[in-house]
């Protein structure tokens, strides 16, 4: 039986905002950030499982997304406010943080406005602020912009189309996210809430208060977690960063998309798992 899959959605008021999440395990809390378009439902749950061996695994929407209520936030510093408020609403004192994607772009900010509550943050497939050396592939864009993404879809926007190995992977995790019903049912799917992700987007890479030059200078244990075949967050992204971050590890999947976790659920667990182990911070 799958601990994720048989968590109950609860909800927590947030600055107004009724905030869904669900919790499994138990010991240190890691809080996690979800992707575009990314609800409590799409997580694969043997990742999820897998990290709940050794900690208390805290999942949410962001408000307008899946179970929670409220608008999708179109700044990612009010991504990283919703955060903090849900971060205090569950009494949470010290934590470490995780973000896929979009919600990569939110743990970032909030590293650098509310580190003090950290302990360890972790980056998943995603991108650092400022102007980006690899862009976003039309290839992506034109599936992550339907409706309803099926199997075909998530062969592109999560792994590598071309590779059977790793197609052979999406099919397990997309069955394994697929045993919970109505997955695709709260998914944000209408043009308003897409250009609202956008715009925090957009701000982010433009990036006026210098989150880039910032990062090297936060001092908090950092883990970024790469596919190298990436079509939307390209790993590449992160070179120019490389040495000028002096807390960071750098981990690169080969033959591996947009979502290194989905594809090798277990053996990410493990590297997370050990990465936040290390007593710093």
């Amino acid at each position: 039986m799958s601990p994720a899959l048989e968590a109950t959605t609860h909800h927590v008021d947030v600055a107004g905002v009724r905030a869904a999440y669900r919790s499994i395990g138990e010991g240190p809390v890691l809080l996690m950030a979800n992707r575009f378009r990314g609800t409590l439902d799409t997580w694969d749950p043997r990742f999820l499982d897998a990290l709940a061996r050794e900690r208390r695994v805290i999942v949410f929407d962001f408000p307008g997304v899946g179970y929670s209520d409220g608008e999708i936030p179109d700044d990612i510093a009010l991504a990283s406010a919703f955060i903090d408020g849900l971060a205090s609403a569950l009494g949470l004192d010290r934590f470490a943080l995780l973000g896929w994607s979009w919600g990569g772009l939110a743990v970032q900010a909030y590293l650098l406005e509310h580190g003090q509550r950290l302990t360890h943050a972790v980056l998943l497939a995603t991108n650092p602020p400022g102007e980006l050396q690899i862009p976003l592939q039309p290839s992506f864009l034109e599936r992550a912009l339907k409706p309803v993404n099926d199997l075909e879809d998530e062969y592109v926007l999560f792994h590598v189309p071309d590779s059977e190995h790793s197609r052979a992977r999406a099919r397990a995790s997309f069955g394994r996210i697929h045993a919970r019903e109505g997955v695709v049912d709260r998914i944000p799917s209408s043009p308003d809430q897409f250009q609202r992700y956008f715009a925090a987007a957009a701000g982010f890479h433009a990036d006026p208060g210098d989150r880039r030059g910032r990062l090297g200078a936060a001092g908090l244990p950092l883990l970024v977690l790469c596919g190298d075949h990436d079509s939307s967050t390209a790993g590449g992204n992160w070179f120019p960063l490389i040495g000028a971050l002096p807390d960071a590890r750098f981990v690169y999947y080969g033959d591996t998309g947009h979502a290194p976790h989905h594809q090798y659920p277990e053996i990410v667990a493990d590297a997370i798992l050990g990465f936040l182990s290390e007593a710093r911070g």
